[in-house]
């Protein structure tokens, strides 16, 4: 398979022992489902629904609700991370993880969408967190698991890529499929289908020999790389998290139908650049200072954030939003490429786990600590609070990307 927005099949991963050839599309697969069940929910579903079910004060219980379903995620991903290493050094492929969570999570995405109270709605959430996590964590190791080190990043690139695609299919389903359960169908079929095509590749790959202590430990770069990747990610979800409520207060799509069409189509458009980013950074990230690489992606970011504050018409989000999606597919492959430099190969699923965290925690610090900031200065509600969160986002994403720069060059730099 080629397409423009991903990176070429002649970039394949070269013959493993025994005959058999990793792909790095097939084992990136899985990622398209399990990410588009996240652009649907994470971008649109779970604040549109919070409107349906909680509308009286809509953007405080996203904020909470989005901080427990964080938390019980990175809870459920470490102790996986320990228990899939554990049979990893036994033989195992990690390939019961990736089942158990598809399937747990097919069932949450239908009891989410099924929800009549807020309740109902809060609980299928947290299962969700708690079933795909199960999977998440042991299938962050594929790479390092099955990939030669010199491919490192052009698995990365197809991680990146995929994950792009699968958010814009999640956002574009969420946004135009308008039967609840028609919706659930269908990112649930898509979840167990991609886990099945990459289970069935990954079972018929050698595991690569694991080097290093089975032990986890952790270093000082470790520190430094997961302080930078949170500190970015708190901007990414802070942008994803409030994206609605900016289309619906300063584009003025008042109607809610309409802010979650508009919100999905600026996600998409998001998505599918991020794919030509990651596209484009594959060979960088392969031959250059990975540092360089993530930081270029970041500015792009950053920039794209000014825009939006700064914009009060369509054509303005429309452009901020192109240049932040490809600069996000940049930062993505050099965010995995320099992650499998840098954590312990011999513990890899339980580093990944918490390396992982810095994704997860942001979910809960991202809406926590905006709607903080907004109680706090009284800008809940009006145009004002999307933009104060979106000034958030830009600050904390240049923290994230000069910390970044504490990671030793020898490290990153091959």
């Amino acid at each position: 398979m080629t397409s423009t927005f991903l990176p070429s099949t002649s970039m394949r991963a070269p013959t493993l022992e025994g005959g058999h050839v990793a792909s790095p599309f097939r084992l990136a697969l899985f990622w398209l489902g399990v990410q588009a069940v996240w652009g649907a929910l994470l971008g649109i579903s779970l604040q549109s629904r919070t409107i349906e079910l909680a509308s009286g004060s809509a953007v405080l219980a996203y904020g909470r609700l989005a901080t427990m379903g964080a938390a019980t995620a990175a809870v459920v991903q470490i102790l996986v991370g320990i228990w899939s290493d554990a049979r990893r050094r036994n033989g195992s492929r990690r390939l019961e993880f990736y089942l158990a969570g598809a399937v747990g999570g097919a069932a949450a995405i239908a009891a989410f969408y099924d929800a009549r109270t807020f309740f109902a709605l809060s609980v299928a959430f947290i299962a969700l967190q708690a079933a795909l996590n199960v999977a998440i964590g042991p299938y962050q190791a594929i790479i390092p698991d099955f990939v030669e080190g010199a491919r490192v990043g052009t698995a990365s690139s197809w991680m990146a890529a995929l994950q792009s695609v699968g958010n814009a299919v999640g956002a574009l389903a969420a946004s135009f499929i308008a039967n609840a359960r028609t919706l659930s169908y269908a990112l649930a079929a898509l979840l167990l289908t991609t886990c099945a095509l990459t289970s069935a590749h990954a079972r018929a790959l050698p595991l690569r020999e694991s080097i290093g202590p089975s032990r986890l430990h952790v270093t000082r770069p470790f520190v430094d790389l997961f302080v930078s990747r949170a500190l970015v990610y708190v901007g990414f979800y802070t942008l994803l998290g409030y994206l609605l409520f900016y289309v619906q207060n300063v584009l003025g799509a008042s109607v809610l139908a309409d802010a979650r069409r508009l919100t999905g189509v600026l996600i998409i458009s998001f998505t599918i650049v991020g794919a030509l980013g990651a596209a484009l950074a594959a060979r960088p990230s392969d031959r250059a200072d990975k540092r360089l690489v993530a930081t270029l992606g970041a500015l792009g970011f950053i920039v794209a954030l000014a825009l939006f504050i700064t914009v009060n018409r369509l054509g303005g989000a429309v452009a901020a939003t192109i240049v932040a999606g490809l600069g996000w597919g940049v930062f993505l492959v050099a965010d995995w490429a320099i992650a499998c430099r840098v954590l312990p190969a011999g513990a890899m699923a339980a580093a990944m786990g918490i390396w992982n965290l810095a994704v997860v925690l942001p979910q809960v610090v991202a809406p926590a600590l905006t709607t903080a900031v907004l109680t706090r200065f009284q800008l809940i509600g009006g145009p004002v609070a999307p933009r104060v969160a979106f000034g958030l986002a830009l600050a904390e994403t240049v923290a994230g990307i000069a910390w970044l720069w504490r990671l030793p060059r020898c490290l990153t730099n091959r």
